[in-house]
């Protein structure tokens, strides 16, 4: 698995605020063959499992935070 990079803490927060609210969220991301990926979802929970923070959604899918693309039309920072 590549290295884990830390996302944006102020996109962080943005996640966490979110989950909390509950809010159907479209999240475009990679998954692990590198194919870009949409899924509507509610963030269930973030947390940090060897050094790398993820994302998991009601649905039961992980995502591994620096595979995001985008979450409800908001790019991460660093991401085109």
């Amino acid at each position: 698995m590549d290295r884990y990079q830390p996302i944006d803490c102020n996109y962080y927060d943005r996640l966490e605020a979110w989950a909390t609210m509950r809010v159907p969220c479209l999240l475009v991301f990679l998954d692990e063959n590198g194919v870009q990926q949409e899924l509507s979802a509610r963030i269930g929970d973030l947390y940090t499992l060897d050094k790398a923070e993820y994302l998991l959604t009601d649905n039961g899918l992980v995502i591994r935070l620096d595979k995001l693309l985008s979450v409800n039309g908001v790019p991460l920072p660093g991401t085109c």
